[in-house]
């Protein structure tokens, strides 16, 4: 994958109704609200609970800006007619697996498509930089979540078992979902 032309800390997607773009200080408010909703909790294990303003700070103001500068991670705030509806990310982590995907939607803008819209792009964004592939990682009892990766044009690869961190402390099974070039 060749980053060489890209500022990721400046870098935005756009699709026909969607701005996944940089994080901003206006951004706090509507992240807090969205992840005190109990199924973003439920399935994102390593989202802080409870979830306080600060915690809304830090992701926005230096957990994805940081990510973005280090060049591990395009973490962007998913905008739809002006408005913060969800955040989606592509990680840039070396390994066989390409970079991961990743995206939550608040709990006012489900049921529009805004993940698969965004999860496709990112994925896009990827691929057309050359990465060989990318994938993404469902909790195996996340349905939902599993409709939106195969809307977004992945493929189910399989289960990993114990793939994912849980809040409790333990460990759960994940599916596993793919995409190539060609898919």
């Amino acid at each position: 994958m060749d980053l060489s032309a890209v500022d990721l800390v400046t870098e935005t997607v756009r699709t026909e109704r969607l701005v996944l773009r940089p994080y901003r200080a206006d951004d706090v408010a509507p992240v807090h609200r969205a992840c005190q909703d109990p199924e973003i909790q439920r399935w994102i294990g390593q989202l802080p609970v409870p979830y306080t303003r600060d915690s809304a700070r830090a992701f926005v103001e230096e957990v994805a800006p940081g990510e973005r500068s280090a060049g591990t991670g395009l973490t962007t705030a998913v905008e739809a007619d002006g408005e913060l509806v969800g955040s989606a990310g592509a990680y840039l982590r070396p390994g066989r697996l390409g970079p991961e995907i990743g995206y939550w939607v608040a709990p006012w803008a489900r049921g529009q498509g805004y993940a698969a819209e965004a999860a496709h792009a990112l994925a896009e964004w990827a691929l057309g930089l050359g990465a060989p592939r990318v994938h993404l990682f469902v909790d195996v009892g996340n349905a939902a979540s599993q409709a939106v990766a195969r809307r977004a044009g992945f493929r189910d690869e399989g289960v990993v078992r114990a793939a994912l961190d849980h809040r409790d402390g333990g460990r759960r099974d994940a599916v596993l979902f793919g995409r190539l070039p060609g898919d």
